[in-house]
């Protein structure tokens, strides 16, 4: 599976592991950024080079990385055609997926051992989209929303 990652400097270090154990577990990961630590990063620049690369990638999965994740889920989720959802336990990760077909996990470095982090998103990718007619209905409903012409 191709796995796009992003993180700023608070994330930057999981990524790197991120990178390296999926990278050990058979995916193709593409690095968004950042490419260096740099303790003044932005991270929202990396979010949506990120999403973006997932949307223009169907059947990729993406993952954007920073001190509590929220930032990072927010910027994502601002690409159209993002379904991002902060995960902070492997069953929150499970259901964003099973749930909500989300295509973005967002997590925070501060907030997980590596070893638990790495649990969650192994949980998030491994996960599909239950395809249930509620949850699909629910997901229709969120798209038809995000691409109305409101004026």
């Amino acid at each position: 599976m191709r796995l796009h990652i992003a993180s700023d400097h608070a994330g930057f270090e999981l990524k790197q592991a991120l990178e390296a154990h999926l990278v050990s577990n058979g995916h193709d990961v593409v690095n968004h950024g950042a490419f260096g630590y740099e303790p003044a990063d932005d991270y929202p620049a990396f979010c949506f080079a990120c999403a973006e690369a997932v949307v223009a990638d169907p059947g990729s999965l993406g993952v954007v990385i920073g001190g509590s994740g929220n930032g990072e889920q927010i910027a994502a989720n601002k690409v159209r055609g993002t379904r991002a959802a902060l995960v902070w336990s492997q069953r929150t990760a499970r259901l964003a997926r099973q749930h909500n077909d989300a295509n973005l996990a967002g997590i925070g470095a501060r907030e997980h051992t590596t070893s638990e982090a790495l649990a969650i998103i192994d949980a998030f990718i491994a996960e599909a989209f239950s395809g249930d007619e509620r949850h699909q209905r629910r997901v229709d409903q969120v798209t038809a929303f995000e691409t109305a012409d409101r004026g």
